[in-house]
């Protein structure tokens, strides 16, 4: 009997204890198309001549708080394919895949991070699609995007901001 008061005393005081901490929160509201484009600006001539594609790939992310807890989070996906002998453009190709997210709990260093790759790659998969479906709708092949790490490209964008954080102060002790 006094193991058991022992025992939810201790679970009493771990409840209070995690009342004290912010709760962590996310879920994913909305999934949206924020802006997109196609152009094929040499058709129908493109279609004349067998399809020998350069693929030129743009990948860019964003996010902003939008309300209290609420962020949007953006992924832009260019992708502009030439022909490979001749260089004319076949088809221009652009998304803005959107997402909203609620997040509570997460700030600081955790918070980028999470708006910076997490959301990204829950985000990549619906804009490939999207550039797939309006890629064959303009009568080209789909592109068939590899999935994109975008853990390793938020680690790379940090290093280059710490490297270019410490030139400046290299310079100046020089």
């Amino acid at each position: 009997m006094a193991e058991e008061n022992n025992q939810s005393a201790g679970a009493n005081g771990q409840a209070a204890g995690e009342q004290d901490k912010p709760q962590l929160q996310f879920a994913l509201q909305r999934i949206y198309v924020k802006d997109i484009s196609f152009e094929a600006p040499n058709s129908p001539s493109v279609f004349q001549h067998p399809f020998k594609p350069k693929v030129g790939l743009n990948l860019d992310t964003t996010s902003r708080q939008v309300g209290e807890g609420l962020h949007e989070v953006v992924v832009k996906v260019t992708a502009q394919v030439t022909h490979s002998e001749e260089g004319t453009t076949s088809f221009l190709a652009e998304v803005e895949q959107a997402g909203l997210f609620r997040i509570g709990g997460i700030e600081g260093q955790q918070l980028e991070h999470t708006l910076g790759a997490f959301c990204p790659n829950m985000l990549f998969p619906y804009a490939r699609e999207c550039i797939d479906n309006l890629v064959n709708r303009g009568g080209f092949p789909p592109l068939m995007l590899a999935p994109v790490n975008f853990e390793a490209i938020y680690a790379q964008r940090k290093k280059r901001e710490s490297e270019q954080a410490q030139q400046p102060g290299e310079q100046t002790t020089q």
